[in-house]
């Protein structure tokens, strides 16, 4: 018997309040500005960790828990997304923590399709750094908005106005503090709150290892014990606009924090600034521009597809962000791209590595489908008799292209196996060319890593062998079926065919481009998403 209209109301509206909690959010960052530190000092602030990870390597120290491949945890980077989830002061946080090295954009711009705010992480010596700031267009270009997190003030580092004034100038965000140092960067004394002006002060913890105790002092404490820090904080402040939730939603403005993530200073702050300020799920548009509601029937998008996260199992884990209506594990859902039915029997919330059972997830949730094997990224599911398909996920312009071939010929079957799961899963891009035949792949990526991540999976989880052979290319452009047969005549170039069908021209450098381009105007030649110049 289908659900009475009352009913359906009612479960809409459930929906709706369910989605308003939520708060789903990435931490983006140039390498080593703090991310996975952060991650954890967050968890840690929201109780679901007990204590904090070391991401120095240590002796004796465990690794950080969204760093879950031997390679993160031997090199001490982020080289894959995580999903942390908690609830916080009422609310559920969904944390999700992108790859900290410039090679893994491609990842990290997947992640961005998946939240509905960003927090920009800043190195108080460096400030605006390359990733951050080709990060940041990524946020501005998919309309998220962004909280910036000054971190390691406790260490000698820039001005705070001038940090201020390069968000300012160079990517034209106007900062609206919410809190100030006392202190220059590395004679750090507290934060001055800028709401009611009290001063809190910070027991730091050995390491971090423990949230960081706190004691608040009034405006007349703070001017008695650090003077003149606390009057030049009450002066640099008072120079700057305040919030506004208007400018911040719409990416021109950014709230404004500090701290120092190693040791927990600042990062209660944070938390909290989060789950008041950024916004909860909204409608997303469908691949036709039109909005979905958030409590229309069930439709989640898959943003990553991972294999080899629990050995023992072997599985490969989608994650799907829930875009509208009520997950429920054990339902069968609908696959957009065959039409096929797909069932939610084994469903998982994720701590990192660790696992457990969800039941029902709301808009914002992110959702970990086991054995998913049908699914790759930027598929969308949706509820049966309620169709809907989200916009596929672009790719990033590849510049760097090996050949890979096993070494071990009795192999060749696992080889194909292993290269086709990478390609799904997006640990690189696999291109096949007329050339080189199904033996011999292209592998194109953003940067090197993605090859040495590639070559220790095959290893790992296929048991083979593989060579690599560098390739003289340096950039792609999209051609089509036309122009194929004109570029495959010049010299130094090569048409290869991703998997989605798109055909790629392959160069070796912008002046080679420049000269086909010239001679054969009618040729298609397209950049990709984050292409080179």
């Amino acid at each position: 018997m289908p659900p009475t209209p009352a009913a359906s109301s009612a479960a809409a509206s459930g929906v709706a309040a369910e989605a308003a909690r939520r708060r789903t959010f990435a931490v983006i960052s140039h390498p080593d500005a703090g991310k996975s530190t952060i991650t954890e000092a967050l968890a840690l602030h929201a109780r679901v960790i007990g204590e904090a990870g070391a991401v120095h390597g240590k002796a004796g120290r465990r690794g950080t828990i969204s760093d879950w491949m031997e390679m993160e945890q031997e090199r001490g980077i982020s080289v894959t997304s995580a999903a942390l989830q908690f609830e916080y002061q009422g609310h559920v946080v969904n944390l999700l923590d992108t790859p900290g090295h410039a090679d893994f954009s491609e990842d990290t711009y997947r992640v961005l399709a998946a939240v509905d705010c960003a927090v920009m992480l800043l190195d108080a010596a460096k400030g605006l750094e390359p990733q951050t700031l080709k990060l940041f267009d990524v946020c501005r270009h998919r309309g998220v908005p962004v909280i910036t997190f000054v971190n390691k003030w406790d260490r000698p580092g820039m001005h705070v106005l001038e940090l201020v004034d390069e968000l300012d100038q160079r990517i034209g965000l106007t900062a609206t503090p919410l809190n100030w140092p006392v202190g220059e960067a590395g004679a750090f004394h507290g934060l001055l709150d800028r709401d009611d002006e009290t001063m809190t002060t910070f027991e730091r913890a050995p390491g971090g290892a423990r949230i960081a105790g706190e004691q608040v002092l009034t405006a007349a404490e703070a001017k008695e014990r650090h003077a003149d820090a606390w009057g030049t904080a009450l002066d640099e402040v008072s120079l700057l606009d305040t919030l506004d939730l208007e400018t911040f939603h719409a990416g021109t403005s950014t709230p404004l924090l500090f701290g120092a993530a190693v040791a927990n200073v600042g990062v209660r702050q944070l938390l909290d600034a989060v789950v008041a300020l950024a916004p909860p799920p909204t409608a997303r548009p469908d691949a036709e521009g039109t909005p979905r509601p958030v409590d229309a029937p069930f439709s989640g998008l898959v943003f990553k597809v991972q294999a080899g996260m629990d050995k023992a199992h072997r599985d490969r884990l989608a994650f799907v962000r829930v875009c509208s209506g009520r997950f429920e594990r054990g339902a069968v859902v609908t696959h957009a791209a065959t039409g096929r039915p797909f069932a939610t029997k084994y469903a998982r919330t994720m701590l990192g590595r660790e696992r457990e059972t969800i039941d029902i997830a709301y808009p914002g949730d992110i959702v970990g489908l086991v054995n998913a094997n049908a699914l790759t990224v930027g598929d969308t599911l949706y509820a049966d008799g309620a169709p809907v398909a989200f916009p596929p996920m672009p790719s990033f312009a590849p510049e760097h292209f090996v050949t890979a071939r096993t070494t071990d010929t009795s192999k060749a079957k696992q080889f194909r196996r292993g290269i086709e799961q990478l390609a799904e899963e997006g640990v690189v891009q696999i291109l096949t060319s007329n050339r080189r035949g199904d033996g011999a792949p292209i592998l194109a990526a953003v940067g090197p890593l993605q090859f040495e991540v590639a070559t220790t999976r095959l290893g790992q989880e296929f048991g083979v062998p593989v060579a690599l052979d560098s390739l003289p290319y340096g950039l792609a452009r999209r051609t089509d079926a036309g122009g194929t047969p004109v570029l495959n005549a010049e010299a130094g170039v090569e048409v290869a065919e991703r998997r989605d069908g798109a055909l790629l021209a392959l160069f070796p450098d912008k002046w080679r481009l420049a000269s086909v381009q010239r001679r054969h105007p009618d040729v298609t030649l397209e950049p990709l998403v984050a292409g080179a110049d």
